[in-house]
């Protein structure tokens, strides 16, 4: 029992960032409403620009970790964001306008691109963090087998909900998200009303990408790193996992990543690790299949 309690427990976190992760995608795809590998690749960029401030700010400014920490996460959000608007604006909104499907071409060349910028400029090294807050907090207390959390893993865990229940309140309750609704329901009719559709595009992609680059440094704060090939790999994840909730329902969408959060966690513990992928892809496959609905225009 108490084994299944710790793997309960250390499934929260995986859980918790596979939501946010879902939720930010959902965002940029109810605009685009084309599979984009891209928002993979911003999730990595963001946790090699946070490794390579942070490493620049220690070793070169000589900063105490903290400083070098918060140098790093400021200078990740800042390069992401930026990237993320200038994919939004100048690749993904005149693509989506010209022909819908190239902005599933264009997101691999992207993805592929930043991996490379990121490989390039980190000199083909692998920065890592040194652990901190890794404290554990018992949550039941076993003399056998206590059931532990660690810090990071708490607070990355609590930032991750807190994120995705604010967003989801300002997705139903603010103006901007009233029109971001409204256009990716029916962007033809939304211009009607008056709403700028092409100011709200960029913008959803930009809310996408800043969600992204968090949740790439919390992950890379907690794992310590982050693999140049984690773009493309979480890319396909995501683009997986959020279609198990729905695509335009954010908070759909993060209930079932955080599902599959679980699920995951579950099979590492009580399943053949190297089957952990391919189960987990062939299930998500299968329920694609059966639960797709497809509208046919007469």
């Amino acid at each position: 029992m108490a084994y299944f309690l710790q793997q309960l427990a250390s499934a929260l976190p995986i859980a918790a960032l596979y939501a946010l992760l879902a939720f930010g995608y959902s965002i940029g795809f109810a605009v685009t409403r084309r599979a984009d590998l891209t928002y993979g690749a911003l999730f990595a960029f963001s946790g090699q620009i946070f490794l390579l401030f942070a490493d620049f700010a220690w070793n070169k400014l000589w900063l105490v970790m903290p400083a070098a920490l918060a140098a790093g996460a400021a200078a990740a959000l800042v390069y992401t964001l930026g990237t993320g608007l200038l994919i939004g604006r100048s690749v993904m909104r005149r693509l989506s306008v010209l022909s819908e499907n190239t902005v599933v071409v264009a997101s691999l060349g992207l993805a592929l691109m930043l991996m490379e910028l990121s490989r390039i400029a980190a000199d083909t090294r692998s920065l890592w963090l040194p652990p901190f807050l890794n404290a554990p907090l018992v949550l039941w207390s076993d003399p056998r087998f206590p059931v532990t959390l660690t810090v990071i893993q708490l607070a990355n865990t609590v930032i991750m909900l807190f994120v995705i229940g604010a967003g989801q309140v300002f997705l139903m309750r603010s103006a901007w998200g009233r029109s971001w609704r409204a256009v990716s329901q029916d962007a033809e009719a939304a211009a009607l009303c008056g709403i700028d559709g092409g100011r709200i595009f960029v913008a959803a992609y930009g809310l996408s990408a800043l969600l992204a680059a968090l949740c790439g440094i919390l992950a890379t704060a907690y794992y310590g790193t982050m693999d140049f090939g984690a773009g493309l790999v979480f890319g396909v994840k995501v683009l997986f996992i959020a279609a198990i909730g729905g695509q335009i329902g954010p908070l759909l969408a993060a209930a079932g990543a955080a599902a599959m959060g679980l699920g995951e966690t579950l099979w590492s513990a009580y399943g053949p690790m190297l089957w952990r992928d391919f189960a987990i892809f062939s299930f998500l496959i299968l329920v694609l299949v059966l639960t797709r609905r497809e509208q046919f225009q007469p």
